[in-house]
Order: C-alpha cells, then structure tokens, then sequence
C-alpha cells in the first residue's frame, strides 16, 4: 500500500516539473498577469551600437564646413526605430537616409559641421533618440580646434585724423599651413581705406599698402576691412577699425532725472577737442526748444556750456521727453548730443 501511495507521489512530481520546464515557469509558480509563457530573454529587443561616438576633426580653419559620419549597428533582435536626432546648435546639421533598422542592419548618421569664425578648442554635441530601452538617448560629440590657417596683422586699427595716412600702416597676411592663396577683393566700410591687389597673383605671403582716405573717415569712425581670399580653410579676414573723432562732449549725452513739467534744471556740457586743436562755435540749439545756452564760455582750446532744460508737459500720463541739442563748430560740422528726461513719479496714498 505504501509503496502504491509513493509510486503516486513520484508520477505526480513528475508530471508537475515536466510541465513546469515545458511552459518555463519554476515548479509551484503561477503565471501572473500578463506574463508571457515565452522563455526569459527571448522578447524582441533592438540594440543601438555606435563605433565611436566622439569624433576629432583636429586642426580646423575659421568658417570651414566638415563632414563627420557615424556608424553604427542594430545588434539587438528586434527591429530599431530612430526617433530624433537633437543637436545642440546650429552649426551642426545631422542627416539620417532612413528612421527604421532590422536585426544586424547598420546604418550612417552624416553631421555637417560649420566651424565658427573665432579660433579656440570647441565640442559640439547631438543627441540620438531610439526604442533602444538600454539606452533610450545616446550623447555624439564632435571635437576642433579652430585656428587661423591665414595670419594677420595687424588684427584691428586704431587711426587718428591727424596724422599721415591716419596712421595706416601695413597689412600682413600669412599662410599658417604653406598652402598659397590669392586676394579676390579688397573692401572696406564706405571705401574709407583701399589697397591695390591683383586676384590672379597667388603667395603664402602678402604685403598690402592701405590708403586712408581722412574725409571718408571723418564721417565714419567705426567700420572694418574686409578681405577676400582664395585659401580653401580660410575665404575672409576681417580687421575691424576705430577713428578718434575731432571732437568729444562731456557728457556724452543729457539725462535729466525726476524731471517736473515747466520745471528748469541746470546742466552743464562741455565741447573738446581729441586733438587739442583750436577751435570755434558758431552755433548751438536744440530740435525742439526744451534745452536752451544761457551761458557759454571758451576756455583754453574748449568750451564750457551752460544750459537751461525746461521739461515740457507731460501728454497721457507720459513718462518721459526726448530732444535732440546741436553744437555747429566753425568748419567742422556738427555735434548732436541726446537730452532724455525722465518724469518724477507721483504716488497716490
């Protein structure tokens, strides 16, 4: 009779771990829900691999464009499916020919590269989203460092109105990497400052003569030089310039706080010379009557201004006035400083 009931007991135990390795479940455990009777590990799942994920273009020129390609591989068993590809500005433009990958299929992501204008060591960044559930985003990153293959000099002008040529000296542009070039054009703000050059003469080394013309500068006073060149990793130079002017206010302009309708205030201006050069006024106003010259007087080689600011009536609850003061000096043109005012404000209890 026992051994009967033990006979049992074994068949029983049998059967039961029998089926518990045919449906994968542990012996005494239960389905849950929604578990699947599919052995572990064998769910569909895409896989994203990149071969490398950093790329270093090295040496780059200013304003050069770059191509980077990335490779990669679906190594999972499951079909991919590229979401996004996010960069983080817009010197980097990314380009995928298709979104979805099959079990072993690779793929390139091509990054164009557009290097900024201003050397230094850089790093770009993008971001690649996917169904990959390891690695839901995976950082690239593309590395340079920015130099100047065409050195000059000098990098930026300071030029003064009385001296010879405004104190324009030379240009040198230099071929960093021996690779030669030619100058395609010469320019510069309002034709201030010109050179003669030839585009179809190339070195790896010129020397320009700037000519300044002192009349055109007069009325420009901040511009740049623009030069065009032929060199593969660099088409421009730029050299910015700054002209002192003849004449200078102190103040720059007139500000004029807590003002009060039909109020006057007193200001005082003073008219100089950069140049310590003599000089007459022949007249001074304001556009609008709100500034008037109760007093004026020269003293050495400049001229102290006394002026009288009527604020004039505040229009719908305005909250401030503008005009515009004008000095004409003998021979010269003419100085325009700005008057703000700001009204005084008034609080209810």
């Amino acid at each position: 009779m026992k051994l009967n009931r033990l006979t049992s007991t074994i068949l029983v135990v049998g059967c039961i771990l029998l089926l518990s390795a045919v449906l994968g479940t542990p012996y005494g455990g239960r389905l849950g829900a929604g578990q699947s009777a599919v052995p572990a590990g064998s769910e569909s799942e895409p896989r994203i691999s990149f071969e490398v994920t950093t790329h270093d273009l090295g040496l780059v020129g200013p304003d050069t464009r770059h191509l980077c390609e990335f490779k990669f591989t679906n190594t999972g068993n499951g079909l991919l499916k590229m979401e996004k590809v996010q960069a983080t500005c817009g010197c980097t433009v990314p380009e995928l020919p298709k979104k979805e990958y099959a079990p072993g299929e690779s793929g390139v992501l091509k990054v164009k590269y557009h290097s900024s204008k201003y050397p230094g060591r850089v790093t770009r960044r993008l971001y690649v989203y996917s169904n990959d559930k390891t690695k839901s985003n995976v950082e690239l990153n593309i590395k340079a460092e920015i130099v100047k293959k065409v050195k000059f000099e000098p990098t930026s002008m300071k030029l003064l109105l009385n001296k010879e040529n405004a104190g324009c000296g030379e240009i040198t542009l230099t071929s960093v990497d021996d690779q030669p070039f030619a100058i395609k054009r010469f320019k510069s703000t309002s034709n201030s400052i010109t050179a003669d050059t030839d585009p179809s003469v190339e070195a790896t080394k010129f020397v320009l003569q700037p000519k300044a013309d002192i009349e055109r500068l007069e009325q420009t006073l901040t511009g740049g030089i623009e030069i065009s060149l032929t060199h593969p990793q660099c088409d421009m130079v730029v050299i910015p310039f700054n002209v002192l002017p003849r004449f200078k206010t102190e103040p720059a302009s007139i500000i004029v706080f807590n003002a009060e309708a039909d109020k006057p205030r007193r200001k005082e201006l003073w008219v100089l010379n950069n140049y310590n050069e003599d000089f007459e006024i022949e007249s001074a106003s304001a556009d609008k009557d709100v500034i008037k010259v109760v007093n004026q007087e020269k003293i050495g080689n400049r001229y102290k201004l006394e002026l009288e600011i009527t604020p004039p009536t505040a229009v719908d609850e305005q909250k401030m006035f503008l005009d515009m003061f004008r000095v004409n000096i003998k021979g010269d043109g003419k100085l325009k400083i700005k008057c703000r005012g700001f009204y005084l404000r008034k609080y209810s209890n």
